[in-house]
């Protein structure tokens, strides 16, 4: 999608911190961190918001969290990690690219807050 910030982020046209990348997903370092580890991580391929997850993207999905614990046990959260996406603006859906917080390095209550 043209438009679509995380788009130009994967394609490299916008730089980022990355800290994992592969020919499906990139994940790089949020720049407003919420917690001490703050890692987006986000398919390559436009996918609006959870809502449009479905049998043909699926497996893609599962990946990004592949993904996600993967990164989690390189960076040392062993005593937990939080994985959150926000599906649609009354959620706080800001970017419509589906995209995964990864949060870790310090506790978290719920709800959030």
């Amino acid at each position: 999608m043209a438009d679509c910030i995380f788009c130009k982020i994967a394609a490299g046209e916008i730089p980022s911190n990355k800290a994992y990348e592969d020919d499906k997903v990139l994940a790089f370092y949020d720049l407003d961190p919420q917690a001490p580890t703050h890692i987006l991580v986000i398919p390559k391929e436009h996918i609006k918001s959870a809502a449009e997850i479905d049998e043909t993207n699926s497996a893609l999905i599962a990946h990004v969290f592949e993904v996600a614990a993967k990164l989690a046990k390189e960076l040392g959260l062993d005593n937990g990690f939080r994985v959150v996406t926000n599906c649609g603006e009354s959620a706080g859906q800001s970017v419509h690219h589906i995209h995964f917080h990864l949060l870790g390095g310090r506790d978290f209550t719920w709800p959030p807050g």
